[in-house]
């Protein structure tokens, strides 16, 4: 039996159907607003990427040497030459040497520095500024000071020579050269890394190194059970930041040592940038960008996925 306020099946049915019918107007209106809002950046995205990407790839399959109104399809003959090419090859490897041991080096050294000084204070807040003030510089300026400081008759020489030690060749010994490059790329970079640890490790709760230290724990074994597990994503986001990054490397080459000594020192980008315009053969740089760029984002990706695997790991 019904009550006078319990509403009749009739009019519930109503409501039902009622509901639904105005359901998908309201999904498609959020959709509409959300795509209307998204709009810009896919605009830009694709103006700013896309394009540029299938470009590259178009180019890559002609003889085009960057300023001539003619050109020939090649085909693949650019992509044959530049894995035939001992020069490509070589500032390929030296590239993925700068981009392991500089991630290795700069994540190390970043993470280190972050657990020294991310207490507050303002003994830490000067020192975190001088370790992040040469990422604001630009790489060239880095490139020309390092190399006004390291070079035959340069300032650290100088200093050698009035010790009576002799002359150290950082840039005129290949094996001397390519060493200095990667620490100077890492001295450029790492202050980066530190200020996103220095967020990361922020984030974290006090509750838990509060008890740790109840139980006894000492600063290192609360660093390694506690710091390096709450921070796993930002560890995830400076591997893949820093890895792309020094695969596209050329600035601080081209300031610093020019590619030299004996062309051992040349990286990929800069490979490139000498082929497209140095050498008028922009088709054969683009082959090589666009390798470059399905190989960057393979290990980017490659990179990601296992790194989303071990803090899954770690948070089981």
């Amino acid at each position: 039996m019904l009550t006078d306020n319990a509403p009749s099946a009739t009019v519930r049915a109503a409501v039902i159907d009622t509901g639904s019918r105005r359901r998908p107007s309201v999904r498609w209106g959020d959709r509409l607003a959300g795509l209307a809002m998204a709009a810009p950046a896919v605009v830009v995205f694709v103006a700013m990427f896309i394009v540029p990407m299938i470009l590259a790839f178009v180019l890559s399959l002609t003889d085009w040497n960057g300023y001539s109104l003619r050109f020939d399809f090649i085909g693949l003959e650019n992509y044959r030459f530049a894995f035939r090419n001992p020069r490509t090859i070589d500032a390929a490897v030296f590239t993925a040497v700068i981009a392991v041991v500089g991630t290795i080096l700069c994540n190390a050294l970043g993470l280190a520095l972050a657990a020294l000084v991310s207490a507050p204070g303002r003994a830490n807040t000067v020192l975190r500024t001088i370790f992040f003030y040469p990422y604001i510089i630009s790489a060239l300026i880095i490139g020309f000071l390092w190399s006004a400081l390291l070079a035959p008759h340069g300032a650290v020489n100088g200093v050698l020579a009035g010790l009576g030690a002799g002359p150290v060749p950082f840039l005129t010994d290949p094996a001397f050269a390519k060493a200095t490059v990667i620490l100077t790329i890492v001295w450029a970079h790492f202050g980066f890394n530190m200020i996103l640890y220095i967020a990361g490790i922020k984030s974290v709760p006090t509750e838990f190194y509060e008890a740790a230290t109840v139980d006894g724990a000492s600063r290192w074994q609360q660093f390694r059970s506690i710091t390096v597990p709450m921070i796993a994503p930002v560890v995830t986001v400076n591997l893949v930041l820093t890895l792309v990054g020094l695969l596209k490397v050329y600035d601080v080459v081209l300031a610093l040592t020019d590619g030299g000594p004996a062309a051992s020192t040349q990286t990929i980008v800069y490979q490139i940038l000498k082929d497209s315009f140095a050498q008028s053969r922009l088709g054969l740089g683009a082959a090589q960008s666009v390798v470059l760029l399905v190989i960057t984002a393979a290990i980017g990706l490659a990179v990601t996925f296992a790194r989303r695997g071990a803090e899954r790991k770690v948070t089981d």
